[in-house]
């Protein structure tokens, strides 16, 4: 076969050394020709636009800061009280409050309540669901009342003795036993013992009585009395005063210290 004609050569474009130039590599090894595309640039760029913007309004924007408290689950504190014990940060940006802060301030503060739960309410309001400690006993101090609740924590000083709720009578003397357990323990015990009572003889109960450990007594109504004893084997001793209850209604005093075999008297 016949090469390229003179006219043919003399067509071709020549590089530096002379030589016809044969075209970039991609053509000349027959690749494809690479194309960048613009589409993940403008995605990251998107991207990146929603952080900030998200950014912003939880932390720059007027639209999500605080704006109103709401409290829930009072009984004796008003919502006044503890809303300024919470010391909210009205205005501040709703990601940033303090939960946690609020809620250590409002049990320093407030020794009532139990337990609290502070709750972001979207878009701009914080709930307090607040859990309020119950007097189990009462000790009496002159004139006034201090409430005992069910773990043996004094939480208050009231001027009026709630309903229903029985006196606890500490008549503790100096010896070692006392020395051995303390008051707060004692104080426990009694509480205790109040916790499993019979439903029927939890509701006429009217004193707690404390001299020892071992020596816990009950007031009830009508004048009668009963010997607990210490607070151990509170179950049996509960099932036995509602057994000597049943066989001797109009017995005066009873005795389950010892629950195999508890004793009844008086009418």
């Amino acid at each position: 076969m016949a090469g390229p004609t003179t006219a043919e050569r003399g067509t071709r474009p020549r590089s530096e050394s002379g030589r016809p130039d044969e075209g970039p590599p991609a053509r000349r090894f027959g690749l494809p020709r690479l194309r960048l595309s613009p589409r993940p640039l403008i995605a990251l760029i998107a991207v990146a636009l929603l952080v900030a913007g998200g950014i912003w309004a939880l932390y720059g924007s007027s639209w999500l800061r605080v704006e109103k408290v709401h409290t829930s689950g009072t009984d004796v504190l008003t919502h006044t009280e503890v809303e300024t014990a919470a010391a909210v940060p009205v205005g501040a940006p709703l990601i940033s409050v303090d939960t946690d802060g609020i809620e250590a301030r409002l049990r320093q503060k407030l020794p009532r309540i139990d337990s609290v739960e502070v709750v972001r309410s979207w878009p701009n309001g914080i709930r307090l669901k607040v859990i309020e400690r119950k007097p189990a006993l009462l000790l009496e101090k002159g004139a006034k009342f201090i409430e005992v609740d069910a773990g043996g924590v004094r939480f208050a000083t009231v001027e009026k003795a709630p309903k229903d709720v029985p006196l606890l009578e500490l008549t503790v003397d100096q010896s070692a036993g006392t020395q051995r357990f303390g008051t707060e323990r004692l104080m426990r015990e009694a509480v205790r013992v109040r916790a499993e009572l019979p439903e029927k003889v939890a509701g006429d109960i009217r004193v707690v009585r404390v001299r020892s450990y071992d020596s816990i007594s009950l007031e009830l109504t009508g004048g009668r009395t009963v010997m607990w004893g210490s607070g151990e084997d509170g179950t049996a001793k509960a099932r036995a005063l509602t057994a000597l209850m049943k066989a001797v209604p109009k017995a005066g005093h009873f005795d389950v210290s010892a629950p195999t075999a508890p004793a009844a008297s008086g009418s």
